[in-house]
């Protein structure tokens, strides 16, 4: 009796964070931990909510990261910021490149380099000014917008349009 008393608990503490908020499956247990549940409870109620499609981390990354684009640093980040919630890494790859269409990357890709402008005028200050060197400026803000997770033809037309 004991038991179901306790499943009941979890099970309502989980639907009140629910209907405040999506959750992700690793979030929810998180915070059910926090309120002195049993691990073993949560695991079946987060197993029953998956099951009842009321818990769903595929959506949680989707409409995490719609709620995040306005704001984003870049790619990286966001997928390091999904993981971090306890995203899959797979799903959380897959609910950015579904975000990320063509026009909202090229908006974020200007957005970072705004933000960047420091570290991009420490590029340019380090290579001079000669033509040779120009191309060093345009290598080594490739490398940075790729390994911000920028695809490579959104950084081609990012530098065509300069």
């Amino acid at each position: 009796m004991e038991e179901v008393t306790e499943y009941i608990q979890a099970e309502k503490a989980a639907l009140r964070l629910i209907a405040r908020a999506e959750q992700c499956s690793a979030g929810l247990a998180r915070k059910l931990e926090k309120r002195k549940h049993d691990p073993a409870v949560i695991r079946e109620v987060i197993s029953k909510l998956i099951e009842l499609k009321l818990l769903d981390d595929s959506r949680f990354a989707r409409l995490w990261l719609q709620s995040r684009l306005r704001f984003a640093r870049s790619p990286r980040r966001l997928l390091a910021s999904l993981c971090a919630r306890g995203i899959d890494r797979d799903e959380a790859e897959s609910a950015l490149k579904e975000a990320l269409d063509t026009e909202t990357e090229k908006t974020l890709l200007a957005r970072f380099v705004k933000k960047s402008a420091r570290k991009l005028r420490n590029i340019r200050r380090k290579s001079g000014g000669s033509e040779e060197n120009g191309e060093d400026v345009t290598r080594s803000l490739k490398f940075l917008l790729k390994g911000e997770g920028f695809s490579s033809a959104a950084i081609e037309e990012y530098l065509e349009e300069r």
